[in-house]
């Protein structure tokens, strides 16, 4: 009747069968696997993992003294979540101590100038002109480049608005647009930085303070009964 042990604490089991009655009796019950299925066997292992992880921080907040926010539920966006994994990512969103420790341990977490860089040769696109053009049977927008040659050297001198005719091309220049700037990529390269620095930190403090009980494996330890990869 142990969930796991916490630096050689027992943690009691309480915890999970609450937790999983809740699943089994919410708004999403219908889509949890047959009970007694190695599906199931797994969805308890994958909670009490999040429970773990949950009693790990709560237990690191109060030796740190940290101050624990609201009790509601976060919400984390598809990539945050994928970044930190389903597990850490559940226990993010459910408990308030874990993300108290996580803005603890990530506090000083900045992206380097050389990966801000780095991001920006990687992402930033051409800021290629947009011209607004008038031809007699109506408008458009195009790239310059995209235009006969002479008919751009043409519109490029004449005043804007003024139709001018090259060769069998008659157009008048109405406007000309540039694409923004990027946006600064350091809040979402540092957002990044932090949730792989936290990652790092509870791996290594799961493999130092947390064993693991018979039955309560992590769901994706090979070693276990149930772990079967299908195709």
């Amino acid at each position: 009747m142990t969930l796991g042990l916490l630096d050689g604490r027992p943690l009691p089991r309480t915890a999970l069968d609450r937790r999983l009655a809740a699943l089994r009796t919410g708004p999403r019950a219908t889509a949890l696997p047959q009970p007694g299925s190695s599906e199931d066997r797994q969805l308890t292992r994958w909670v009490a993992q999040v429970l773990l992880t949950e009693a790990l921080c709560e237990t690191v907040a109060a030796e740190r003294d940290l101050p624990v926010g609201s009790s509601l539920p976060a919400h984390l966006d598809q990539q945050a979540a994928v970044e930190l994994g389903s597990i850490t990512a559940a226990a993010y969103e459910g408990s308030a101590a874990v993300r108290a420790v996580y803005d603890s341990v990530s506090a000083d977490i900045e992206p380097s100038p050389t990966d801000v860089a780095h991001y920006r040769t990687m992402t930033t696109r051409p800021t290629t002109e947009r011209w607004h053009l008038a031809l007699p049977d109506g408008e458009f927008e195009a790239d310059p480049d995209t235009l006969p040659k002479a008919l751009v050297e043409a519109l490029r001198t004449a005043p804007e608005g003024e139709w001018v005719t090259v060769g069998p091309w008659t157009a008048a220049l109405l406007a000309v647009t540039t694409p923004p700037e990027a946006p600064d990529p350091t809040p979402v390269l540092r957002d990044a930085a932090r949730r792989a620095a936290f990652v790092r930190w509870l791996d290594q403090a799961r493999a130092h303070r947390l064993t693991l009980v018979e039955g309560l494996e992590h769901p994706g330890d090979p070693a276990q009964p149930d772990n079967h990869h299908r195709h």
